[in-house]
């Protein structure tokens, strides 16, 4: 069993691999990208990786108050499915109605990886090949699609 100071230090030094690792790849506007913590430019609206003893889950998530704009926000992203199905190469989980872990209502389209923990070292090969690709993806599919989500800026 790992000590919460040990879990938050081999997770950091996990997404600083990671990170070390993307930080060779451009962006699709072929500027500097931060990967681990994307800026899409819209408020309450995230491209999020996370991994932990038994699962890895990227996705792209929006936590708006306001249950109206979630609801558009969900439609535009609607409109984009077969785009952002193409890029990502696979069928992704759409779970319009869910709860974050602090009670919030959220929207997210996502997969997951399981059978990997980013607690072990000889998983992290794995992991990076669950990441990266997705995500790079993800950056491609937002560098089409950002400009219909400006009203919700």
């Amino acid at each position: 069993m790992y000590s919460r100071e040990e879990i938050k230090q081999l997770k950091q030094l996990f997404w600083t691999k990671f990170g070390q690792f993307m930080a060779l790849h451009a962006s699709a506007d072929g500027e500097k990208a931060n990967w681990i913590n994307y800026k899409t430019g819209i408020k309450h609206l995230y491209f999020r990786m996370d991994a932990d003893k038994k699962l890895a889950t990227i996705a792209i998530q929006w936590s708006q108050p306001d249950a109206g704009l979630r609801a558009l926000m969900a439609e535009q992203f609607l409109q984009f499915k077969a785009l952002l199905q193409d890029l990502l190469g696979e069928e992704w989980i759409w779970d319009m109605d869910g709860m974050d872990e602090y009670g919030k209502p959220i929207c997210r389209i996502y997969t997951s990886l399981t059978g990997y923990s980013v607690f072990k070292e000889d998983d992290w090969a794995e992991l990076i090949s669950f990441f990266k690709p997705r995500i790079i993806a993800l950056d491609e599919f937002w560098s089409s699609a950002k400009y219909t989500f400006d009203i919700f800026k």
